[in-house]
């Protein structure tokens, strides 16, 4: 068994996710309750905590790398640090690049899925953090078995896949998603080459989204004109 997962996602009507890059707000539509939605909506969902890919991680987090002296050798067997009853920040992190500096992202309890490759002195680092890790294969990339340790270890039931797109490229490849939620607000970014809500990096000619299907469950206007639609992904007919 593994949580429900969905994709929660903000963007552009051109599919791309970099607000910093959308056109501005038109005249009497406030940015900052366009900007709220996104938090807004990921709550009505009760889920027990989000997962975001390595470079997300690494800016949200901006801990520094440390030297542990005489690392002891650890077993590639999930940690569970003190939770404490908080919600999950999962990092996406095979090669072990996130530092934390603490066992927290915001109030959220930070957890990384690595590759068993990692050095003991890396895995070291997180216990002395605090930070909880288990591990998806020996190259990290075995994301089902990840999101069964989540459930099994962790107890999830439901959590939030909130990008970027080549993580969620690597769900939808491995049958991972659950839902969609997609947040379309009223802006363009328009540059060629941008990242979308999916960016799957396969091989040419692969298509991750063999054998699924979308079925649109629900779409709302909310304020300002963003939109929010919500699509199931199914078995696709044969």
């Amino acid at each position: 068994m593994r949580p429900h997962i969905i994709c929660h996602m903000i963007t552009s009507i051109d599919g791309r996710l970099h607000p910093s890059r959308f056109t501005r707000a038109a005249k009497g539509v406030s940015a900052d309750i366009l900007d709220g939605h996104y938090e807004t909506i990921a709550e009505r969902f009760g889920a027990e905590g989000w997962i975001v890919g390595r470079k997300t991680m690494a800016e949200i987090a901006k801990g520094r790398a440390r030297s542990i002296a005489d690392a002891p050798v650890l077993p590639r067997t999930p940690h569970l640090g003190n939770r404490g009853g908080r919600k999950l920040a999962i990092a996406i992190d095979p090669s072990g690049r996130v530092h934390y500096g603490r066992d927290s992202i915001g109030e959220d309890h930070a957890v990384a899925v690595l590759g068993e490759q990692v050095s003991d002195a890396y895995l070291a680092e997180l216990r002395a953090d605090g930070v909880s890790y288990l591990f998806a294969g020996p190259d990290g990339h075995d994301l089902p078995r990840a999101m069964e340790q989540l459930a099994s270890v962790f107890g999830v039931k439901k959590i939030l896949l909130e990008g970027g797109g080549t993580i969620n490229g690597a769900f939808l490849r491995h049958r991972l998603i659950d839902e969609f939620s997609t947040l379309i607000s009223p802006a363009v970014d328009g540059m060629a080459g941008s990242d979308s809500i999916v960016d799957y990096r396969g091989p040419e000619g692969e298509r991750p989204g063999t054998g699924q299907a979308l079925r649109l469950t629900a779409c709302e206007v909310l304020e300002g004109g963003m939109v929010w639609l919500r699509h199931r992904v199914e078995t696709a007919p044969v």
